[in-house]
């Protein structure tokens, strides 16, 4: 196969143009020796030959050529941006390293070309990019901020150059990683132009039928479009002259992108997106007059169309909060049809415009706090500088430095808090895979547990079906989850080894057929020094106690036990009067089940079905394993129970009294959803005497609320005034017994 040339003629003859364009837009930024040097090493490693060309065959240093001019052109970024894309490749294929870069070039280029590798890296391991943490795992990795804004002008370079190229699914991953990834952020960062241009090319790839329809609807209506907005313009502009303000006027027509998604959100073809058209008036304003002339503006405008009050956007009376200034109105126009005008001054148009320091929020696009932290920083240092593009070149990104973003083999990724260890990472993967962990592979070397993890680690967790938690474990893991989950799992643990030895033990009292009195087994426990009967069982179950000694000793309390009660002299019975109570007995004619917290010798449980508590009307059903449940009478399966099984049917009532006894209930609650009325809640109940809030959820939606709550209560009359209290509370509308 014949070897391609490092460039082609064509290529050569793009070289030699990008170059000039270059020296043109860098002017005196650029030192007297950086060309030279760049030469000598772009010459370098055209001679290696080891910088392949990316999946579209594109020659590297032709592209990065590019990108550098739009970093210079289009976002107006210097030396240090310039020379670092140039050459950021020569770092990554080790032809240089960073060091040298430094010597050369200075401590900036070197950061901003670490950065730039670093990221490389990163897409190396094929992450899964539609993910926020993807997102930011990059922005912390970018320590410079320059890096994002190059990445960005890198992506938009990439973007113009594959639309004829026949490598379809690559040029889909790029548009998709466009669209989701790298719009955004230019939209955060104010880079609107490049933003939409991102954003068009993303749907002409992705969904090219899509694009090619409003793109043939927008030529054909172009004319009668241009007339519409000149015929709008023109009386205003000539009121504007009249009343002497110095001015121009943009019109302009909605993106492609920004129309589909109207039509989306509209759900309406191309021709129901009413506002296709845009004015910018931008006045020549000196700053003390800029709101008074921007509102009279507004004033001339809506005395000769007819505004829209719901589409007022007043961000001159208060900015936003990344600075950006500028009033927004809807108008209707001739035959019918919305206009967006935006009123704003050269000033505020400027900073609109410049990228950095722009209106992040606009459009419903929210960031996490350090991001608006971070845009907000920019605009502050870009406001307070001298030099809008240098002011940048000192400023680090710190964001997002309390999290670790690390990798699983397959590309997701996790977000886990700083100094979080091994053991963290399986447990936030699964609880079964983090009780069975016993260490990993970290970058494809071999890791213990407590190992603690670094941004953009590729992490393989190794499991064995023989491990078990450890209590050790706890000392070294930073996650809530982790934490819970191990504790939950030791106490699982213990309960399953407590229940081991207990076996054990029975099955050694039944060998040397001896009966098992509980009552001398407590005292027994209690004479060995164990504080809970569940420490006995786990020296038990680590061999620690022998089960023959505990049963020897046992015996021996028995026979003392069995020799004191012979020694007792018993009164004689003959002459015993029975003393009466005065206390009444209730008296059942029929066989009634007697519900008492002492009942001894059957089984019985409170049906979860229904959650009866003292006070409630109830009847027994006799299971299938003998036991019986206790049911509500308006239980909703007492119907089905009554009728299919009146043979198992046990008549039964409370005895005795609540007190020391709580059932679980559940409360559904409707109503209003007012701001407090979760607070409103849980006080009514904090306030009630022996009631306590076990759980609570709200779910809300249009305006109402369906809440479920889980209350420990005594009897029926508590929870019948708990109740009337909770209906009480404003916004509640309905409170009924789960």
């Amino acid at each position: 196969m014949e070897e391609r040339p490092f460039f082609t003629e064509e290529e050569l003859h793009q070289l030699f143009v990008l170059y000039k364009q270059l020296l043109r837009l860098s002017g005196n930024t650029l030192q007297k020796e950086d060309c030279k040097k760049v030469k000598q090493q772009l010459i370098h490693a055209m001679n290696e030959g080891i910088i392949p060309r990316n999946v579209f065959g594109m020659n590297p240093i032709i592209k990065d050529m590019q990108t550098a001019v739009i970093v210079a052109e289009e976002i107006g970024m210097r030396r240090a941006s310039i020379l670092a894309v140039i050459l950021h490749e020569t770092v990554k294929y080790n032809l240089y390293t960073l060091t040298d870069i430094q010597n050369i070039y200075g401590e900036d280029v070197k950061s901003i070309i670490s950065g730039l590798v670093k990221i490389q890296e990163l897409y190396a391991k094929k992450p899964t990019i539609e993910s926020e943490n993807f997102r930011n795992l990059l922005l912390s990795f970018a320590e410079d901020m320059r890096v994002i804004l190059i990445m960005i002008a890198d992506r938009v370079n990439l973007m113009r150059q594959i639309k004829d190229n026949p490598n379809t699914d690559a040029r889909l991953q790029v548009a998709n990683e466009a669209a989701y990834l790298y719009a955004p952020l230019a939209h955060k960062l104010g880079l609107y132009k490049l933003k939409s241009e991102l954003e068009d090319l993303s749907l002409k790839y992705i969904q090219p039928e899509t694009y090619y329809y409003i793109k043939e609807k927008l030529n054909a209506t172009k004319a009668a479009r241009e007339r519409y907005i000149n015929a709008f313009i023109e009386p205003v502009q000539q009121k504007l002259k009249d009343n002497g303000f110095k001015f121009h006027i943009k019109g302009r027509t909605k993106s492609i992108h920004s129309i589909y998604q109207k039509m989306k959100k509209q759900n309406c073809p191309f021709e129901g997106v009413y506002d296709l058209f845009a004015i910018r008036i931008i006045l020549d304003s000196p700053l003390e007059k800029e709101k008074q002339e921007c509102w009279q503006v507004y004033s001339i405008v809506t005395d000769m169309y007819l505004p829209n009050p719901k589409r007022l956007r007043d961000w001159l009376s208060v900015p936003k909060s990344n600075g950006y200034e500028s009033l927004h109105i809807t108008v209707m126009g001739q035959e019918g049809k919305w206009v967006e005008v935006q009123i704003r001054t050269e000033r505020m148009d400027e900073i609109a415009e410049k990228g950095l320091a722009a209106h992040w929020k606009y459009k419903g696009i929210k960031g996490e706090k350090g991001l608006d932290e971070w845009l907000n920083s920019i605009r502050e240092t870009l406001e307070n500088a001298d030099s809008n593009a240098d002011s940048i070149n000192q400023f680090k990104l710190d964001l997002y430095k309390d999290d670790v973003f690390v990798f699983t083999p397959k590309g997701d990724l996790h977000k886990l808090p700083q100094g979080a260890t091994i053991l963290d990472f399986a447990f936030a993967i699964h609880t079964n895979i983090g009780c069975r962990c016993v260490g990993a592979h970290v970058n494809g070397k071999n890791a213990q547990l407590k190992q603690v993890l670094h941004n953009g680690d590729q992490v393989e967790i190794m499991t064995s079906s023989t491990q078990t938690p450890k209590q050790d474990w706890l000392n070294f893991v930073t996650t809530s989850k982790a934490r819970t989950k191990i504790r939950q799992a030791l106490k699982e643990l213990v309960a399953k080894q407590t229940e081991f030895a207990k076996e054990t033990l029975e099955r050694k009292f039944k060998n040397r057929k001896l009966d098992y009195d509980e009552a001398v087994l407590m005292r027994l426990i209690k004479k060995m020094g164990f504080k809970t009967v569940t420490d006995f069982y786990q020296n038990i179950a680590n061999e620690t106690l022998d089960v023959n000694n505990i049963i020897d000793r046992y015996i021996d309390i028995q026979h003392k036990e069995t020799e004191q009660k012979e020694d007792i002299t018993y009164r004689s019975a003959e002459n015993f009067n029975i003393q009466q109570t005065t206390e009444k007995k209730e008296i059942f004619k029929d066989d009634v089940l007697i519900i008492d917290q002492n009942l001894k010798g059957l089984d019985f449980k409170l049906g979860k079905c229904c959650n009866p508590i003292y006070g409630d009307d109830v009847f027994g059903f006799v299971t299938i394993t003998g036991g019986i449940k206790i049911h509500r009478n308006d239980c909703p399966n007492a119907h089905e129970l009554k009728s299919r099984f009146p043979y198992r049917i046990v008549k039964a009532k409370w005895a005795g009294k609540s007190e020391g006894k709580q059932y679980p209930i559940r409360l559904r609650i409707i109503g209003h959803d007012d701001i407090g009325i979760v607070t409103n809640i849980t006080s009514v109940i904090n306030k009630e005497s022996n009631i306590l809030l076990r759980s609570i959820s709200i779910d809300s939606n249009d305006g109402l609320f369906s809440g479920m709550l889980v209350v420990m209560v005594d009897d029926t009359s508590k929870l019948e005034t708990l109740i009337k209290k909770l209906r009480t509370i404003k916004g509640v509308k309905q409170v009924n017994r789960g």
